[in-house]
């Protein structure tokens, strides 16, 4: 059987355990050799010196704790010890180590007494794990030996050169030579020449030839130093020829390392997981209708169907669908059931075997304790009316389970399956026995011996990606926060991206909610992105190529379905190069945030105005607002976050410098034209800008966020004032319903990108004024979801948070639940007489002099959520939690905790959108830590205003003076900061009068 496993086609280092790495990039099983792997690298490795580490991976290995093995002096070879009882050593190697941690002797199933010698204090004993450790020149002298005779014999070289075939055992030929109590004599002459399990001395190694390599051994080697580090709380399991022993291995729950997580359930699909017991195992596999499984029995790489019981003791492995019928008549209890991919003389064929939980593989026939299904061979034959010699052929040296020729493989004329080694159980019928009898049968030895391995691997992934396509389409539709990027790249990684793009494709045509659309859509640019490899740029960019243009046009009008469908035809075109497929990527996120916009334009049946009467001719209506600075909770207000997990935003409106900074004010005038003047920053490019339009073409920008006038021309449009596109031109719109036009003019004090929210709340200064104009009024509730749906057409995207600053007085919270549609309702924040006073005393405002960069942030930290990056969601769901904790500090008035509520605030946006603090804001951060309870920078952060909670109260002067004490903190300006208490406000003025903004900066 060479070094074969009975109860793994891949062997045992493949062998998968019931166990999640849900810190790996990609989606996989865990095996056996991926657990060595990391203790070696992450565990045992760290700190060595140069040198060859040497591990089997015929065990289990546990190492909880980091061992920190210390390396200092050290020269020759170290073994690695886990302790463990004497009863579980008879089987197995110890080390016998003297007090200075030297290896004195190994023993190998030794008598109770000899494997008592080598007790530790506790009265365990340091078992042979099979890790060792060469020092780089002990590995050089060892490695120098290949080419000496005969031990040339065990390398390729030496037997194409005619050397007789030399096989070596490293515990009890290479190690045995250096510990200090062998004797030359004892170890020369191979009184204790032992080899692993199944290992099979060539047949023409002899006597002499073992003795003058072990001579050679003994020259180079003696006098290295060997000792043994004992890792206390480590276990040990060696994975034995014996079927309980395996079950036990793969339903016991280990704490390997902190990478991996034992569960019962690992990356398999069932419709009924209550049927399944918590202390069974089911590992890649699917499982359909009401399946069974009890304690301590592991069904693995299987696909089952229909009303199956497996009771307890089973091993289910490399079951395919077809075996589901016959499994559903028997009632399983302690047999291993294995489907086997084998290659028979150039055939490909799929057969089956089935052993007991207790049987023996290995004990002779002729032994009493010898059975097969856990009974007895001789009441085996009787009950099945088999001979011994169908069994075994009478040339075999050696009768046992593992050469018994009991599993049929091949058929003259019938089809072979599962019932074909399920009569064996007892259930069969004289036609089963003429069946069995005559075909070609295998024994479990002759399986292994020909494993199709290939095919064994391809069965596995393609119960892996399956499940994996079921996951995506159930994680999407059920809106979990499951990121499924390890997923994707497990499928990148495999060569199944077209399978999950398909997958997606159709999740996105069919989904009725925009917001599983739309995040589906971003999932596809994941799989792009994955495809690009880390080439073709980055991802965050432009995404307005005419190619997709149709794509988008149908997506815009609602048509997800064919919108969708063109999408993936114009995809097929930018699926062969890097830059391709990044730039295909940026354009499925932008299709992405067309969906967005169509979800949250959710929010206008929120919207409610009534008629008032239009105000005359040339009065002008005058909106006023302060700015807003979010104190807690900001990010979890923007779409899709703000309707996905729903969102938690604690704002501050304010005055700056005891102006309010940000206004509108419009009138209707004669002629039929809209007069557009923007006076100031608010997210408008330029100053003093004037735009006339006359006709309706001249408002077809109104979709692009740096057009003149955009935002302006978008608020007609938004609120109906306008209707773009119609068949009707502008001045017969603008006579039949008004008499004549309208002029706008806009101001902000504040400089752009200052992140107080100027874009949003001027928004809403513009539609107040615009309805007020227009005869019509609304409240502010409707004001904000007004807001939330023109920044939508307007192609901008954000959050309500800033409309909610500003408009509305005070300290107040904003929420929005996780739902469509996207609905906001605000709670003004009851505070003691007084703290409003107090709260302006401690605030300040200090401008960076640093232009925020929100644009590519705001695509990040996108891409993150819906990727449902661990780290992303759990600060979501800190930043909603912080905010009501926020709250209540507001409402005790204790300005320590809100400082602190600020403070944390500032480490939860870092987190969302990681390079949003500028080094020189860093520095001047650390340099006022001192003397504030809490600060941060205003919105998503990367500059613009900085504000402070000062310990002191009126510190505009002291703070002034701690900044230009400092060096290298280039231009910056500290402005006063007074809580506003009336918030947006409405007012008439007579023709002539025109406010004069002053700029703050």
């Amino acid at each position: 059987m060479g070094r074969d496993f009975p109860f793994d086609g891949c062997g045992r280092s493949f062998t998968c355990f019931a166990m999640e790495n849900p810190t790996c990039k990609a989606e996989a099983l865990v095996c056996n050799i991926d657990v060595l792997l990391h203790l070696m690298t992450h565990k045992l490795g760290p700190g060595s010196p140069p040198g060859v580490w040497v591990c089997s991976t015929d065990m289990v290995l546990t190492v909880p704790s980091n061992p920190a093995i210390c390396w200092d002096g050290f020269r020759g070879v170290r073994v690695v010890s886990v302790p463990g009882s004497v009863t579980y050593a008879r089987n197995h190697g110890v080390y016998l180590i003297d007090q200075e941690g030297y290896i004195c002797d190994i023993i190998y199933k030794g008598t109770e007494e000899k494997i008592k010698e080598c007790a530790l204090k506790d009265g365990r004993v340091p078992l042979v794990s099979g890790i060792v450790f060469f020092s780089s020149d002990t590995a050089e002298r060892l490695l120098a030996t290949h080419v000496t005779p005969p031990l040339d014999g065990c390398t390729y070289m030496g037997l194409d050169s005619g050397a007789r075939p030399v096989q070596l055992s490293i515990f009890f030929d290479i190690l045995l030579c250096m510990a200090r109590h062998i004797g030359k004599d004892v170890f020369v002459n191979g009184a204790r020449r032992i080899l692993q399990s199944g290992d099979i001395t060539p047949p023409d190694t002899d006597v002499a030839t073992m003795k003058s390599a072990r001579v050679v051994l003994w020259q180079e080697l003696r006098g290295v130093p060997i000792t043994a580090v004992l890792i206390a709380d480590g276990g040990y399991d060696y994975m034995s020829l014996s079927p309980n022993d395996h079950i036990q291995n793969l339903t016991r729950r280990r704490s390997m390392s902190e990478c991996f997580v034992s569960r019962h359930v690992v990356y398999s699909k069932m419709t009924h997981p209550a049927l399944l017991n918590e202390n069974c195992s089911v590992i890649n596999s699917h499982l359909e209708g009401e399946i069974r499984v009890d304690a301590n029995s592991v069904v693995q790489h299987c696909h089952l169907e229909g009303s199956i019981h497996c009771g307890s003791g089973c091993l289910l492995s490399g079951l395919d669908l077809p075996s589901s019928p016959m499994l559903q008549q028997c009632r399983l209890q302690d047999v291993i059931i294995q489907g086997h991919h084998i290659k028979l003389r150039g055939l490909k064929l799929r057969t089956f075997s089935m052993l007991g939980r207790l049987d023996d593989l290995q004990v002779p026939f002729s032994n009493s304790s010898s059975t097969f299904l856990n009974v007895p061979w001789s009441t085996f034959f009787e009950r099945m009316g088999i001979r011994k010699e169908e069994v075994w052929a009478p040339s075999l040296e050696q009768n046992n389970l593992l050469n018994a020729q009991l599993f049929p493989v091949l058929h003259v004329s019938q089809p072979l399956g599962v019932e074909d080694v399920l009569w064996l159980l007892g259930r069969g019928s004289g036609w089963h026995l003429r069946k069995w009898q005559s075909a070609w049968r295998l024994s479990m030895r002759e399986i292994l011996s020909c494993l199709d391995q290939h095919a064994e691997l391809n069965w596995r992934q393609q119960l892996f990606l399956a499940r994996a396509q079921h996951q995506v389409v159930s994680t999407l539709h059920a809106r979990r926060d499951s990121s499924l990027c390890p997923l994707i790249r497990a499928a990148v990684c495999e060569g199944y991206e077209q399978q999950i793009l398909h997958t997606l494709d159709t999740v996105a045509a069919t989904s009725k909610d925009m917001g599983v659309a739309a995040r589906t859509l971003a999932c596809v640019a994941d799989v792009l992105g994955c495809m690009a490899g880390g080439q073709g740029g980055l991802q965050s960019g432009p995404a307005a190529n005419r190619a997709w243009s149709e794509a988008f046009r149908l997506l815009e009008i609602g048509n997800v379905a064919l919108g969708v469908e063109k999408l993936t035809e114009e995809r097929a075109h930018w699926l062969n190069r890097p830059d391709l497929l990044v730039r295909a990527a940026r354009h499925y996120e932008g299709a992405g945030q067309i969906l967005i916009r169509q979800a949250v334009m959710s929010a206008r049946q929120f919207v409610s105005v009534r008629e008032v009467g239009l105000p005359p001719v040339n009065q002008w209506v005058v909106a006023e607002c302060p700015a807003r600075i979010d104190m807690a909770g900001g990010w979890s207000d923007t779409p899709p976050i703000a309707y996905e997990h729903g969102g938690a935003v604690l704002g501050v409106a304010i005055l700056v410098d005891k102006r309010r900074p940000i206004g509108a004010k419009v009138r209707r005038i004669t002629e039929p034209e809209l007069r557009l003047v923007l006076s100031g920053g608010g997210g408008e490019q330029g100053m003093g800008v004037e735009v006339t339009c006359q006709s309706l073409d001249q408002l077809k920008d109104y979709c692009q966020p740096h057009a003149p006038g955009a935002l302006l021309k978008t608020a007609f449009i938004c609120t109906e004032i306008i209707q773009y596109p119609s068949q009707v031109s502008l001045r017969d719109q603008l006579m039949a319903r008004f008499g004549g036009g309208f002029e706008l003019h806009t101001w902000s004090s504040l400089p752009h990108g200052s992140g107080m929210g100027t874009s949003s709340i001027l928004a809403g200064a513009v539609v107040a004024a615009l309805i007020s104009a227009a005869g019509k009024s609304c409240d502010t509730a409707s004001l904000i979801h007004v807001v939330l749906h023109l920044e939508q057409i307007l192609t901008t995207g954000g959050g309500w948070q800033d409309q909610v600053g500003g408009l509305v007085p005070g300290v107040k919270i904003g929420r929005s639940r996780a739902q469509l549609p996207l609905r906001v309702e605000v709670e003004r924040i009851p505070v003691a007489d007084g703290f409003m006073k107090t709260l302006s005393e401690h605030l300040l405002l200090v401008y960076t002099g640093k232009t925020r960069l929100a644009r590519n942030l705001l695509q990040d930290v996108l891409r993150n959520w819906y990727a449902r990056l661990p780290s992303i969601v759990q600060n979501t769901d800190a930043l909603v939690r912080n905010a009501e904790e926020c709250m209540q500090a507001f409402i005790k008035g204790d300005l320590s905790q809100i400082g602190q509520c600020l403070n944390t605030y500032w480490q939860q946006k870092k987190c969302m959108a990681p390079g949003c603090e500028p080094l020189t804001v860093q520095e001047m951060m650390t340099i006022l830590q001192p003397h504030i309870h809490g600060q941060s920078l205003a919105g998503a952060g990367g500059g613009g205003f900085l504000y402070l909670l000062t310990k002191r109260p009126k510190q505009k002067v002291a703070i002034e003076r701690i900044l230009r004490a400092s060096k290298g903190l280039g231009t910056f300006s500290v402005h006063e900061v007074e809580v506003d208490e009336t918030g947006l406000t409405v007012s008439l003025a007579g023709p002539e009068e025109h406010p004069h903004p002053t700029r703050i900066i």
